[in-house]
């Protein structure tokens, strides 16, 4: 089951970087857009679109300078913010075939661990995530993902 997954994510992250390059087309811009990440229910909405339906406006707005993904699995993987913005930028446009749900497991004024669980036909993929107040915004500061 783990190389199934295994084999599924390595298929769309091929097959979404291969869409969103003939896309974009050479010499595409990027046009950076203003998101209102004004409270953690913000952030967290946000958060959902850009990972499962490939929203790339504000993405490097969505995430803390300090941001970091983990990816639980038998060969487990870390990734800094630049890969993880890098990455959800090339999946522009593309929605994932999933039901979403969200959680909120732990709140504060200044933070909150939520849980993000997308469930696809053959596995689920669950997301812990910890959004921070940075200033007047929220900001994803950390990422632990597991699948079943």
């Amino acid at each position: 089951m783990k190389a199934l997954v295994k084999t599924f994510a390595a298929a769309a992250l091929i097959a979404g970087s291969t869409f969103a390059m003939a896309a974009e087309g050479p010499g595409a811009k990027t046009t950076k857009a203003n998101v209102n990440l004004s409270t953690a229910d913000f952030a967290l909405a946000h958060y959902v679109v850009v990972t499962t339906e490939g929203e790339s406006a504000g993405v490097e707005q969505l995430f803390a300078e300090n941001f970091s993904q983990k990816i639980q699995a038998s060969n487990a993987q870390n990734h800094s913010r630049s890969e993880v913005v890098k990455l959800l930028k090339k999946q522009k446009r593309e929605k994932l075939n999933c039901t979403v749900s969200t959680d909120i497991i732990e709140e504060s004024a200044d933070y909150i661990v939520a849980k993000v669980a997308l469930k696809f036909e053959n596995f689920t993929k669950t997301d812990l995530i910890t959004l921070e107040r940075v200033g007047n915004d929220w900001k994803v500061s950390k990422s632990i993902n597991s699948y079943k």
